[in-house]
């Protein structure tokens, strides 16, 4: 039986320690009787290590952070690093044009009515409706009054049925409630066959 004493050294200390250098005592060496491969290591067959001592070893400044946690893929952005860099789009805001190709437009004014469905991606009219126009405006009484808003509705979900499309998008502006004019408008689309979503 061989015994074979190591002297382990720690060199990244920056102070000498008091207590003699750590031993670890490898016993019970014995020569395997049929290698099964030509290297070194398998030529052991037993090892069994022994540490007598580790007092004085001092590991490597850690940061104060656990060792061994493995930490989560980067899945979202935070509020503080979202406040960093205002001017990146959201996930949302990337996506929500190939979701929701068509939108929506409606505009009112003193005078009259104007509403289109666009393609985000291309930025293409598809169907437009406005009581400005030649047709309407020598034959509605009001170019702005429900029964106008009324025959817009009508006109675009007509219009955008012949180009195929059947479902749009209409996103309010800031502080704008579907109420009066507007939900009439919308309501008359709906009432037409075409689907909000």
């Amino acid at each position: 039986m061989a015994a074979i004493l190591l002297s382990v050294s720690c060199s990244h200390t920056s102070k000498p320690s008091r207590s003699s250098s750590p031993l670890v005592l490898i016993s019970s060496l014995k020569p395997a009787s049929k290698p099964s491969s030509i290297s070194w290591a398998s030529s052991i067959s037993d090892i069994s290590i022994s540490v007598n001592s580790l007092a004085g070893i001092s590991f490597p400044h850690t940061d104060n952070r656990q060792i061994g946690v493995v930490q989560a893929a980067w899945t979202r952005r935070s509020r503080g690093e979202a406040a960093k860099k205002p001017n990146r789009k959201s996930w949302k805001q990337r996506t929500d044009m190939y979701m929701r190709p068509f939108l929506l437009n409606v505009f009112f004014s003193k005078r009259f009515i104007h509403a289109k469905v666009m393609h985000r991606g291309t930025s293409k009219v598809v169907s437009v409706a406005s009581t400005n126009a030649k047709d309407l405006r020598n034959t509605l009484p009001s170019l702005t009054d429900y029964d106008a808003c009324r025959t817009i509705g009508q006109l675009i979900a007509e219009r955008s049925k012949e180009a195929d499309v059947f479902a749009m998008a209409f996103e309010p502006k800031k502080n704008e409630r579907i109420e009066g004019k507007l939900g009439i408008v919308l309501d008359t689309i709906k009432e037409n066959g075409i689907i909000f979503v």
